[in-house]
């Protein structure tokens, strides 16, 4: 009897593990996340005193973002100096959003673009220069550079 009942329970579990199989569409029913993808553009040179324009190109599976949830700027002095609060970019056109801001005092900066569309999020920073850098900005980039080297390993 112990016999057939242990015929029975294997018999039964491969039939329930056979119908738990994955249809091989299963990767389909599931909904498909095109990531947001950005390029910051910012001018070849800062001047401080003087209003400057910094611009983001928005794509979204290959196509420019026209109608984006949002997309804010938040920009900063590296030494925390100056911090100007998230601002709403002005739509260009063609992906394109801007925003322009008189920079008073020169030194290291940061740009970071929060920008949503269609469920994905990104917020990506790039650092500039606005006219020169102070002794302890060319030192902060020096050691940030000195870690950057130290922690590749070098192949060959």
């Amino acid at each position: 009897m112990k016999k057939y009942s242990w015929i029975f329970f294997i018999f039964t579990s491969s039939l329930l593990l056979s119908s738990c199989s994955l249809k091989q569409d299963a990767a389909n029913l599931y909904k498909q996340e095109t990531p947001l993808e950005s390029e910051i553009i910012i001018p070849t040179s800062f001047s401080a005193n003087k209003q400057e324009t910094v611009k983001v190109i928005l794509t979204q599976g290959g196509k420019k973002v026209e109608d984006p949830d949002y997309v804010h700027f938040k920009i900063w002095k590296q030494d925390g100096s100056v911090k100007y609060p998230m601002e709403q970019a002005e739509e260009v056109g063609n992906g394109m959003y801007r925003l322009s801001k008189d920079f008073s005092s020169e030194g290291l900066y940061y740009i970071k673009v929060h920008a949503s569309s269609d469920g994905s999020i990104i917020m990506p920073q790039k650092q500039f220069v606005v006219g020169e850098l102070s002794e302890k900005e060319l030192e902060f980039l020096q050691k940030g550079l000195q870690k950057q080297e130290e922690s590749h390993e070098h192949h060959h």
